[in-house]
């Protein structure tokens, strides 16, 4: 098994380190991912390299599936262009204050302007 050594001030690296681009050109053809395994071990190897084949998808998009990227496309829209409404900012701003530290309040801005442009959506 081959060992990866960091260099000075990197601990660890996790995720998806090369992926492979739509443009065939420019990219590469295999994924690599890298995991680090936190756990309680005596084994100070916890580092794994993996290359992944990129997948083709085998089926069309479902009904459903076409539906819920419409809504996300729709709620992302609503939600962009509701963040830079200057008319809107000072009112969502004071109600995400006020909600934020109670249970169940959302704790950053875009989830909070999230929550309120899917309850419009759904409405």
């Amino acid at each position: 098994m081959a060992k990866v050594t960091w260099s000075p001030g990197i601990e660890h690296v996790s995720g998806a380190l090369a992926k492979p681009g739509k443009n065939p050109q420019h990219s590469c053809s295999k994924m690599l991912l890298a995991t680090h395994r936190v756990a309680e071990t005596t084994n100070p190897d916890c580092n794994r390299l993996y290359l992944r084949s990129k997948v083709e998808r085998s089926t069309a998009p479902s009904q459903d599936e076409m539906s819920a990227r419409e809504k996300f496309a729709t709620v992302s829209a609503a939600v962009a262009a509701r963040a830079k409404d200057l008319t809107k900012m000072a009112a969502d701003k004071a109600a995400f204050i006020a909600q934020k530290d109670l249970s169940g309040g959302r704790r950053t801005m875009k989830s909070f302007l999230w929550k309120l442009e899917l309850e419009a959506y759904e409405g």
